[in-house]
């Protein structure tokens, strides 16, 4: 199974529908508000957000980026040097509890690094939307990769797929 891409092969206009999808509990949403000191009664109390326009607990916005972004890994940047940059974040519409999120990621652009042969850049961006199709949040950023590494056996093409992947003892 792949895990990530290297740099030739994204093409400019590709789309990466990710899955599985993520049904987004009342737990997920609490515990991460919490780890993150965001105590935002919008959040964290059913009470107090039955009184919003809303009418009842928002997932805060930064655990559906994560989330969003913890989806493209496998498609975008599971083999990344680097994150370089998030460009833009919207969030378009609220997520509830209950909620499940998918994603997608479009490859806007790409270029090769000008001071190392052995990398590029590429752009994407990544749309998040429920399960009636509902766009919630859309983020761009680039994600230095690697270019594919030139192997001559299998074994070197392996290492290089899994780095520091350890090799089991004799029993």
């Amino acid at each position: 199974m792949q895990f990530g891409r290297y740099f030739e092969e994204f093409e400019v206009g590709a789309t990466y529908k990710h899955w599985p999808g993520k049904t987004v509990t009342e737990y997920d949403d609490h515990l991460f508000c919490l780890i993150t000191m965001n105590h935002h009664p919008l959040h964290l109390d059913s009470h107090y957000a039955e009184g919003t326009q809303q009418g009842r607990n928002v997932v805060v916005g930064n655990y559906v980026y994560s989330l969003l972004l913890g989806m493209s890994v496998s498609d975008v940047s599971g083999k990344a040097i680097a994150n370089l940059e998030v460009e833009s974040l919207r969030h378009v519409k609220p997520v509830f509890h209950g909620d499940t999120i998918y994603g997608e990621s479009t490859v806007l652009d790409k270029k090769e690094s000008t001071s190392k042969n052995d990398r590029g850049v590429v752009q994407v961006e990544t749309i998040g939307y429920n399960q009636d199709g509902v766009v919630v949040c859309i983020y761009r950023r680039k994600v230095m990769v690697p270019k594919r590494p030139q192997t001559d056996s299998p074994e070197a093409a392996l290492a290089a797929e899994q780095p520091n992947r350890p090799v089991p003892q004799d029993r």
